[in-house]
Order: C-alpha cells, then sequence, then structure tokens
C-alpha cells in the first residue's frame, strides 16, 4: 500500500496537474470505486460537476482535493469551508493526469474531464481496495479522516507529543510507528527501514525506550521519508505510479525491507524475515538484536542500548 513518499509525489502531480481547473464531467465506471459516498455514483457525479479544484492536500496516506462551487450557486446554507474530493489509493489506485486522447486503462474506475479541454484526471484501480468520496465542508480537514494524527515531515507535527505518546504506549515500537491516530503516513515499508537506521528491534517494548532514542528513531523516520520522496516512492511493481505514470526508484536504496537473505548494508549478516500482523517484517539479528537479547550496539559511531 502507498505511504507518505508515494502518495506526497501523487499529491504534486495533482497540484501541478488539476488545482486551479474546473471540473466539467465525473463518470463513475465502477460503482465500488465510490462505496464511501453514501448516496452513490449519479450523486457523485452531479455534485462534482462545475466544482472548481482549489488545492490538492494530504492528511498521512489520504488524499483530498479542496473545491469551490461556481460563483452564486454556494447559497446561505453552504459550509463556511468548501466540500472536498477525498480519495484513498488502497493496494492499487492511481490517480493520473493524463491526455483526452490517451486509451482508456484495463481498470479504470473514474474518469473527470474539465472545462478547458485539457488533460482528464483518472482514477484507475485493478482491486478496487481505494475509493473516493465527497467530504461536505472538508476542503480544509474532511470529517472522515480527523483523527488521523500529522505526519513527521508535517511543519506543525509536535516531536515532544509523539514521545510522549509513545511512551505511554504499551505496545512493540513497529505497532505504534504504523498506528496512524500516534503518527501517519507509515507504513510496513518505512517502519522497518527507519527501525533498521535507529539499530531498533520492531518488537522492543515502547515502554522502554527513553526520550533520547524516541527523538534519534523519529530523525531517522524522517530521513527515510525525505530520502524515499526524492527518488519519488518504491515501486515493487506498476500499480504505484504518480500522476505522470512514473514509477519509484527508492527499491534500489532500500536496507531492510524487502531484503530476506540478502546481506546487511551495515555489518553483512542475513537480512531476517518474520512474519508480522499478516504481513512481513525484515530486520538485522546483529544490528538490531531482539529485545530479549539485551546488549548494545555500536551504529553509525554511537552507542545504542539494545534492551
Amino acid at each position: 500500500m502507498p505511504e507518505l513518499p508515494e502518495v506526497e509525489v501523487v499529491r504534486r502531480g495533482l497540484e501541478r496537474g488539476v488545482v486551479g481547473r474546473s471540473i466539467a464531467t465525473v463518470r463513475v465506471l465502477h460503482p465500488r470505486a465510490v462505496r464511501r459516498h453514501a448516496a452513490g455514483a449519479a450523486d457523485f457525479e452531479a455534485a462534482l460537476a462545475g466544482q472548481t479544484i482549489t488545492a490538492a492536500r494530504r492528511r498521512g496516506k489520504y488524499l483530498w482535493l479542496a473545491l469551490a462551487s461556481p460563483e452564486g450557486l454556494d447559497g446561505p446554507d453552504a459550509p463556511a469551508h468548501g466540500d472536498a474530493l477525498l480519495g484513498h489509493l488502497g493496494m492499487s489506485g492511481q490517480l493520473l493526469v493524463v491526455p483526452p486522447t490517451s486509451p482508456d486503462q484495463t481498470h479504470l474506475r473514474v474518469r473527470f474531464t474539465f472545462t478547458d479541454g485539457g488533460r482528464e484526471l483518472r482514477f484507475v484501480d485493478q482491486r478496487t481496495f481505494g475509493g473516493m468520496a465527497i467530504a461536505v465542508g472538508g476542503a480544509s480537514l474532511p470529517a472522515p479522516i480527523e483523527h488521523i494524527a500529522r505526519d513527521p515531515l508535517d511543519p506543525l507535527f509536535d516531536d515532544d507529543a509523539f514521545v510522549a505518546g509513545l511512551a505511554a504506549r504499551r505496545t512493540g515500537l513497529k505497532r505504534a510507528l504504523l498506528d496512524q491516530r500516534l503518527v501517519s503516513g507509515i507504513g510496513n515499508i518505512y517502519a522497518d527501514e527507519a527501525l533498521w537506521a535507529a539499530g531498533l528491534h520492531y518488537d522492543q517494548a515502547t515502554e522502554t525506550l527513553g526520550p533520547a532514542d524516541a527523538h534519534r528513531l523519529l530523525a531517522e523516520v524522517r530521513a527515510v521519508l525525505t530520502a524515499a520522496l526524492a527518488a519519488g516512492g518504491t515501486s515493487f511493481d506498476r500499480l504505484y505510479v504518480s500522476t505522470e505514470g512514473v514509477s519509484g526508484l527508492f527499491e534500489r536504496e532500500l536496507a531492510a525491507y524487502g531484503r530476506g537473505g540478502q546481506p546487511c548494508r551495515r555489518c553483512e549478516t542475513p537480512i531476517r524475515r518474520d512474519a508480522f500482523m499478516n504481513r512481513s517484517s525484515f530486520t538485522c539479528p546483529t544490528c538490531q538484536p531482539h529485545p530479549r537479547q539485551g546488549g548494545r550496539l555500536e551504529v553509525a559511531g554511537a552507542t545504542i542500548q539494545t534492551s
């Protein structure tokens, strides 16, 4: 599933490709793509026609397009803030900005045309786990995602609140990093990468991590997210691409995730793969000893307590 870097790449593409443009028509080609829009596909299509896209925004792994109604149609009962077109890419969703003459994609689910006759916005989703909905009054922040925390690249992210929240939980470090109520945008890939960089095991209890190590872990999270974003995200297949159809290149830089049996980039110990929450976790047994083993580890010149 796309994580923060991949979703941010798509958001930036939407900012370039559709912000400032007015929607002419919307056609839903598969009802499951708008299953979260309770009023149904016909209402979804009608409500968006004529709306102008004013911004492309993101909270964690969710995207939304802020909307403005045509002049004179807002009325006295209109929300103080415009509506939003809220989207989630799921496992295989793509938002593509393409010329109108482009052939229909095999798994095209929703098509948006614009009044300027230029490039279309198309929602393509092979597995139909993603979807779209209109969030009334949600231009600033859609109500369905208000519970999701800010992400570490957000200028308003509160580092101290994150550290306190981490210490208050009674769970493993990776489970905490995947908790979108604590910190958003981090999934399986970048949790493994940040934990490897910090020399911490995914199963270490959150309450045993001191504030200094928690801040250091957060710094590694930011570093890996920033590096992945610069590389356009991680693409293991063609299911994740940018709005222009370009794959991300961060797979080449991965140090832990997906590298089971391959030598650790730091110490050459084979990377270990463990089952984790119906997924996998990848660690270096030497650099990231299980907390039950105890001990101290030297990583990039800093001594790390691993118990």
